[in-house]
């Protein structure tokens, strides 16, 4: 028996062709549409695959409003078919401009290869059935590339990352005999420290202080990085706590952090909420940045116009949110869900109940406070179709220095004092606020997809191996984190890429 596949993610080529016939079927045009993303390449090895599909009209114009979240099919199996392979294959997300995202989990390899199927109405979408020549391997195959640049190539990592260059300044050189002493003595008593080594692309680690139970999260994404490429041999701390540790300019020493500061030198690592729902999409997480881009709420216009936020209180802020909400209902709907930081406080302030995260986009403006640190929830709204007001902070997390105030979200005043007075611009100006806001989930999108977020591990870990001096060791005190048994599905290397790509039509 088989099983429907999902699709895995991948870059911006478009696929189609402009000399095939072409059939209106309800205002879409089939053969015009375009197909592209990682999804398409068998050597995207990626937790969940992904690819896109625009909606294109009889005319040959690309849509801009959803067509129908039923508008098209997508199947998935074996090119062999006495191969058995389990694939979940969900239906294509509806993003509601256009365009749809599919996603497909492999629960084995294949050998042959898969055969993806796009229909509209029982007509091929675009070239479909697009032909994946195997070896296609699913997520915990352990073979990995052995030539980065390749790897590299598939998934269209970027050339540059500007928050990276900027947090190796400071890092000409990592001395690790400096390192194994500075770091341990310093910081040890902070709570949650790991310390790694990779060598051979094996993982070991010890861990440094009472709270490093967050390790899961680093453990897994570097076990998964080392299942598709191979690393370089590289010694590394990484803070498992929510603060930025370093904060010297003289004597400063790198330490990876899932948050950055301007009053720190952490080199920041996408956060293990980032991390987490890429590696668990369509399997150990609710909400995912893949599935929230089909879960945005009603369009535009059919928004209620006001600002909105739910959380819990971590910060003496967000309780200055409910009480402008209680003072201006008209604009803000704000509460706090659970007391934990502010306990004698909430009496006087209330609890809100629990709103499911996806209705949060039923308001037009999302109100995006710091939490302890920075917001973990801020991806997650950007990626959404309502205008974020983003507290101003000295926090930020990987990906915010390809945003701009003003051009992806609306800045707020730390204390808060303008909040009020940028709704009402908003509500005055909603021709500019919508076109904030979809520049916003565009550029989203993108930095936030599952591709980009594997290129940036791996090219913070490159560029600090290139920084090493000294040899990358394993300690006496460091285990081995194994990877997972996987004797379910087990694969073996093969790989060939004599004939892989698919070719690229534009």
């Amino acid at each position: 028996s088989k099983r429907n596949v999902a699709l895995t993610l991948k870059s911006c080529t478009a696929f189609f062709s402009v000399d095939l016939p072409v059939s209106d079927c309800g205002g879409v045009s089939p053969q015009r549409c375009l197909i592209w993303g990682p999804g398409l390449d068998p050597d995207a090895v990626l937790p969940v695959r992904y690819l896109f599909i625009q909606a294109v009209g009889s005319k040959g114009e690309n849509l801009t409003v959803s067509p129908g979240k039923d508008t098209f099919k997508v199947k998935i199996s074996p090119l062999d078919k006495k191969e058995y392979l389990r694939v979940h294959v969900p239906p294509p997300l509806d993003r509601g401009d256009g365009s749809f995202l599919v996603r497909y989990r492999l629960y084995g390899s294949t050998v042959k290869g898969l055969k993806v199927e796009i229909l509209h109405q029982d007509a091929a979408v675009a070239q479909s059935p697009y032909i994946l020549r195997g070896p296609v391997y699913h997520e915990y195959c352990d073979c990995p590339e052995s030539d980065a640049s390749v790897w590299q190539s598939v998934l269209r990592c970027p050339t540059e990352e500007p928050q990276i260059l900027a947090d190796f300044e400071s890092f000409p050189t990592v001395n690790l005999q400096h390192l194994r002493q500075e770091v341990p003595r310093r910081f040890s008593n902070r709570g949650g420290l790991v310390h790694y080594a990779v060598i051979d692309n094996r993982v070991y680690r010890r861990t440094l202080g009472k709270y490093t139970d967050f390790k899961m999260f680093s453990d897994e994404m570097l076990l998964s990085l080392t299942r598709k490429v191979r690393l370089p041999d590289v010694e590394f701390f990484i803070n498992v706590g929510d603060w930025p540790l370093e904060t010297r300019k003289e004597g400063a020493v790198p330490i990876f952090s899932w948050c950055g500061s301007t009053d720190t030198r952490d080199v920041v690592l996408p956060t293990y909420e980032v991390t987490h729902s890429t590696l668990e999409t369509m399997r150990g997480v609710t909400n995912d940045l893949l599935s929230v881009q089909g879960n945005t709420g009603p369009p535009w216009a059919n928004k209620t116009e006001r600002a909105f936020f739910r959380g819990r209180d971590s910060r003496e802020e967000r309780l200055q949110l409910v009480s402008l909400s209680k003072k201006n209902p008209e604009l803000l709907d704000a509460g706090i869900t659970a007391w934990f930081f502010f306990r004698d406080r909430e009496k006087e302030v209330g609890k809100a109940p629990l709103v499911g995260f996806f209705d949060f986009f039923k308001y037009k403006y999302q109100v995006n406070v710091d939490g302890t640190v920075a917001a973990y929830r801020f991806p997650y709204l950007m990626l959404g179709n309502s205008l974020v007001l983003k507290q101003d902070s000295q926090y930020y997390e990987h990906f915010y220095s390809h945003l701009k105030a003003g051009s992806h979200y609306v800045s707020v005043e730390r204390n808060l004092l303008d909040l009020l007075e940028k709704i009402r611009w908003a509500k005055e100006n909603d021709a500019e606020a919508e076109e904030i806001c979809r520049a916003g989930q565009e550029a989203a999108r993108e930095l936030l997809q599952p591709s980009r977020l594997y290129c940036y591990y791996h090219r913070v870990l490159r560029e600090y191996a290139d920084r090493q001096a000294g040899r990358p060791a394993r300690l006496a005190d460091m285990e081995l984190v194994p990877q997972p048994d996987d004797h379910m599905a087990a694969c073996t290397c093969a790989r060939d890429t004599t004939h892989r790509h698919v070719k690229d039509e534009l």
